[in-house]
């Protein structure tokens, strides 16, 4: 016996909580018989269909995949721009990516048919941490670095101001250069870009090396690897973790 929302998700196409809003709503029935009960357990003999659609469990795959630069982050793009679709082989095409990177930048995506845990990387409230390594143009002070820390005003694709939080690590600063590495706990859409503007910078080069406990490490551009076993029950657990110490 599993409960019923588990279930929905582990079909992939949704997250526990949607799930668990699809059956408070009367999406959700089961052998017939719509069910609005939280906490609902059912068999794997048990016929579930949400919103008019026979569902059932699927694998779930976990990747990692260096994105190169160029690609956009999406399935399609209206402008007829690459997307990482393009570099991805067709039978992962099923996989969705955990967050974006815009298409200048490079490196990290982690990629899944999980539900689940999409929404737990990419869900606001978790602050799941992200790290880049970026190059910018000219030296960075440890001033810039308590204003990106103390939060940043920038504005939005939809023109909403919003104040943007980094954390920065310098690694080798030049009078013409400077490389930090960069933690994020925030998803706004070219938020570092956005913010070393901000600040009198330009960004060079942006790379994602790490996305909570997963690293780029030992990826090549454009490759994209499965997760061990080992790598994903150490990311279920840390993202377990900070859900816990969210709600103590």
């Amino acid at each position: 016996m599993q409960r019923l929302n588990k279930f929905i998700a582990s079909s992939g196409i949704c997250s526990r909580r949607k799930a668990d809003e699809l059956i408070e709503s009367g999406k959700v029935s089961v052998n017939g018989k719509i069910i609005n009960e939280l906490g609902f357990q059912i068999s794997n003999n048990d016929k579930v269909i949400v919103e008019g659609k026979l569902i059932k469990p699927q694998k779930l795959d976990y990747y990692r995949f260096y994105k190169p630069s160029g690609y956009i982050t999406t399935t399609d793009d209206e402008k007829g721009r690459k997307t990482i679709y393009d570099v991805v082989p067709p039978e992962l095409k099923h996989l969705k990516p955990v967050g974006r990177l815009d298409r200048e930048s490079t490196g990290l995506i982690i990629m899944t048919n999980d539900g689940e845990l999409i929404n737990q990387m990419t869900h606001p409230s978790l602050k799941v941490p992200k790290i880049y390594l970026v190059q910018i143009n000219g030296k960075i002070t440890p001033e810039d670095g308590e204003k990106m820390f103390n939060g940043i005003e920038i504005e939005t694709d939809t023109g909403e101001k919003k104040i943007a939080y980094a954390e920065v690590f310098p690694v080798e600063i030049t009078n013409k250069i400077s490389c930090v590495k960069i933690t994020l706990y925030q998803g706004l859409n070219r938020q570092i870009r956005k913010m070393f503007a901000k600040l009198g910078f330009e960004v060079v080069s942006l790379k994602r090396i790490q996305h909570a406990t997963i690293t780029i490490e030992g990826l090549k551009r454009g490759q994209i690897k499965p997760l061990k076993p080992k790598q994903v029950k150490e990311l279920k657990i840390y993202l377990s973790n900070i859900e816990k110490q969210k709600n103590d």
